[in-house]
């Protein structure tokens, strides 16, 4: 029983030492100091907004193409008997040119005949109207003034036949008059041949197509434009030049036997419709007489079938301001560095904009600093610290060049 007391108060000993111990410890330990944390606002780059003159120009491609590009057809039939020297593939003729001639024999007997029927309809209608006069001349000298005369004995049927007659000779005539000239197929406008298909001895009918011809006097190249490019260059859909609306001017160029050529256009209308395969809008640029003073300032002409490089001068802004791409935020939307380091939101008029920059008409004032990298955890009303990109790409300071330097001629001795 002893035993079992002893063990008893020897337990409750050592308890009572481990938690005297663990008291003391407690009590021995460094006390820690309440701090309060200090928010370091986000650190975010900026750009000086700088206004300076930007003029928006577009880049387009196309492809040349003539304005009247026809099928020369034969209007008579018959046999071809002779052909121009220009009336060759790639051929320049003039207004006016013959360009082949048909068998005409026929057409000139025709033509011949018809004449001498209009001759004999117009000495019957001499006839006639001498007759109605004498006619009319014995009725009134027979002093029967009172009385109506008819029709037929004043020869009012007899002259409207004779006339009529007259008139189906004349019409006759002209036509077969239109025939015989229609043997001369001749050129109606100033071009080059694109390809003549028949030949000298060959049998034609009329519709038969004699060769293919495009006009010289003006160029047409369409280039396909984007929303964003009517908007750079100010253009309406359905725009159409006027002396009071000159369409903007334009730079064609393309490289031929290794030499880049270069070419001046303007933009004299665009479609009136949108196209819904591609969502586009065509302008179309001129170069006038692109085969003679529209070349290019080495002499190279503006071949049909050349597929050129535009570049399309757009609006000028004098008070524009560029940015970098990452200042951009949404579609129209910047951040501003304002007074105490508080970021700004700001809603822009984007004019223009690329893969790199973009164009700001207004909402920026110059001078201000733009936000140009990513807000991470910082918005609107917000304290940032500001910057600048361009101190952390400035090349350090060679230190032991400088030393180099500063070192006196005596001490390397």
């Amino acid at each position: 029983m002893f035993r079992k007391f002893f063990t008893i108060i020897g337990t409750v000993g050592i308890l009572a030492v481990g938690g005297i111990l663990i008291a003391v410890m407690g009590t021995l330990r460094p006390k820690i100091e309440r701090q309060d944390i200090d928010v370091t606002a986000p650190a975010v780059f900026f750009t000086i907004a700088e206004t300076g003159s930007v003029t928006l120009d577009v880049s387009a491609q196309g492809e040349v193409r003539p304005r009247t590009d026809i099928n020369l057809t034969a209007q008579v039939a018959g046999r071809v008997i002779s052909i121009a020297n220009a009336f060759v593939d790639g051929g320049a003729f003039k207004k006016g040119e013959t360009l082949l001639r048909i068998e005409d024999a026929d057409y000139r007997a025709a033509s011949a005949a018809a004449n001498a029927r209009m001759a004999q309809a117009e000495e019957s209608l001499r006839r006639e109207e001498a007759e109605a006069s004498l006619a009319a001349r014995d009725y009134a000298e027979l002093g029967r003034r009172d009385e109506a005369a008819s029709e037929l004995a004043l020869r009012v049927p007899q002259l409207a036949q004779a006339r009529a007659n007259f008139d189906a000779a004349r019409a006759e005539y002209d036509a077969a008059r239109l025939n015989l000239n229609r043997t001369r197929v001749s050129a109606p406008f100033d071009g080059r041949v694109r390809q003549r298909i028949v030949g000298v001895g060959q049998y034609v009918s009329p519709g038969a197509q004699l060769g293919r011809i495009f006009s010289t006097d003006v160029a047409e190249i369409r280039l396909p434009l984007t929303d964003n490019d009517l908007a750079k260059l100010g253009l309406p859909v359905a725009f159409v030049e006027t002396d009071d609306n000159p369409g903007p001017e334009a730079v064609l160029s393309t490289y031929i036997a290794g030499q880049t050529h270069e070419w001046s256009a303007r933009v004299v209308r665009t479609d009136g419709a949108i196209d819904p395969t591609t969502r586009q809008i065509a302008a179309i640029a001129v170069v006038e007489d692109p085969y003679g003073a529209g070349s290019a300032a080495d002499g190279t002409p503006l071949a049909m079938g050349l597929y050129v490089d535009a570049l399309v001068r757009g609006r000028r802004f004098d008070n524009a301001i560029v940015l970098p791409r990452a200042a951009l935020h949404g579609r129209n939307e910047v951040f501003v560095i304002g007074d105490g380091d508080i970021l700004e939101r700001r809603t822009v008029q984007v004019v223009s904009s690329d893969k790199d920059t973009f164009t700001v008409a207004t909402g920026i004032i110059p001078g201000e600093r733009v936000v140009t990298s990513p807000l991470r955890g910082a918005g609107n009303g917000d304290k940032v610290t500001p910057s600048d990109p361009n101190a952390a790409s400035k090349p350090p300071v060679d230190v032991t060049a400088s030393a180099a330097d500063d070192t006196a001629p005596g001490d390397n001795q």
